[in-house]
């Protein structure tokens, strides 16, 4: 990857030399309200079947598997679950004595190691309780017959959250192509956070996986200016999905506006995605992407005037999902599905649709995982304890 060495400007100036910078493909990023008209299915497409695999869940906030096909769930209040392969579910032991969960934020984003075979590793992104609320990556072990987990200790620290109302946490974890690991924040609806280099909110960081550290290769390289060196792009307000798409290495982001144009975002070392509400408090009326930001990068995609609420996301590959092959899947809360889009080969979007067997049956759709056997992970985000563990698979 190309990456500059050094910002040259103090913490919070926006940086025109960085547009240039690209991840795996220059993208030829559409203006808002011009992306391609959504559209349904293609007819080639295979018929799609669902199965119901763990119910009775709360605000399930991610799903992983294993390289033994067992699913690890968690939920936003705290809790993780296992589903075992041949169907059995049992809760997983864990410390969540100081989890912060307020509004938004609680037990999020999860990630396993990719030497998890052997390691047993794996990582929650969650709130974490004083001597002042924050945000952490939390490093943990899991027992080898999967009924406990024991917490190692924070990956990554220091990152704000809103203690008042626990909004906009992000908290999306996402391992990168070398074994890096990436982690969305968001602006916690906070006015100067996503401008702000100093700061780890409103961000997408990227750290070693062994020591939460910034890696040197990440735009700002020993902080500059008193910039956080683990930042990888600014400007954000609530990411909530990441996606690696697979034999490259760009990596998609999926964010929340405001009353209008939630995106999906190509991301480029060190580039700013525009978001910007400062002056007066926290002002949502201004554009998700402002244009006026010398080198804001403009969304791949965006919902256009009605916000749809897109959450995790995941490429989906294999010959057996037919047309859906290389299709960019998202989950979709507010109005409820799976969306999925075809992106060009420099991440330009070529066509829109929602998946016919998802639209509007399930409800809100939190968590879009591949997994290791090819299946689609779904979990919905209905709460009152009637959330569901989806499998998707083409029949």
């Amino acid at each position: 990857m190309g990456v500059l060495r050094r910002w040259p400007a103090a913490a919070g100036l926006v940086l025109a030399l960085l547009a240039g910078c690209t991840a795996g493909g220059s993208a030829a990023a559409p203006e808002g309200g011009s992306s391609p008209a959504p559209t349904t299915a293609p007819d080639e497409a295979p018929a799609l079947e669902v199965t119901v695999l763990a119910e009775g869940l709360d605000h399930p906030w991610d799903v992983v598997q294993a390289p033994d096909g067992t699913l690890l769930v968690d939920e936003r209040a705290g809790g993780l679950t296992a589903v075992r392969a041949g169907g059995g579910r049992q809760e997983v032991a864990a410390d969540f004595g100081d989890l912060f969960a307020e509004g938004e934020t609680g037990l999020m984003g999860l990630a396993l190691s990719p030497g998890f075979a052997d390691d047993r590793r794996f990582w929650t992104c969650q709130g974490v309780r004083g001597p002042a609320p924050e945000i952490q990556v939390v490093a943990w072990t899991m027992a080898p017959d999967w009924t406990s987990a024991e917490r190692v200790g924070p990956l990554v620290e220091g990152i704000p959250v809103n203690a008042e109302t626990g909004r906009h946490s992000g908290c999306r974890l996402l391992v990168g192509p070398d074994g890096e690991l990436y982690v969305s924040t968001g602006d916690n609806a906070v006015g100067e956070n996503p401008q702000d280099l100093g700061s780890p909110a409103g961000k997408v960081l990227r750290v070693d996986p062994d020591t939460g550290e910034a890696l040197p290769d990440n735009p700002v390289a020993g902080g500059a200016d008193g910039a956080d060196p683990r930042i990888w792009t600014y400007g954000h307000r609530n990411v909530q999905g990441a996606a690696l798409r697979p034999g490259g290495e760009q990596v998609y982001a999926v964010e929340h506006g405001p009353d209008r144009d939630d995106e999906v975002n190509l991301l480029r070392p060190g580039a700013n995605y525009g978001w910007a509400p400062r002056g007066g408090g926290y002002d949502e009326s201004v554009p998700m992407t402002d244009r006026g930001l010398p080198g804001a990068v403009p969304a791949v995609w965006t919902s256009g005037s009605a916000t749809i609420a897109p959450s995790g996301a995941t490429f989906v590959a294999g010959e057996e999902w037919g047309a859906y092959d290389g299709l960019l899947l998202v989950g979709v809360l507010k109005d409820t599905g799976v969306l999925a889009l075809r992106l060009a080969e420099d991440g330009s979007l070529a066509e829109q649709f929602r998946l016919p067997e998802l639209e509007d049956r399930y409800g809100r759709i939190r968590a879009v995982r591949q997994g290791v056997d090819g299946a689609l992970y779904l979990t919905t985000d209905n709460g009152g304890g009637e959330d569901r563990l989806l499998r998707v698979t083409p029949r």
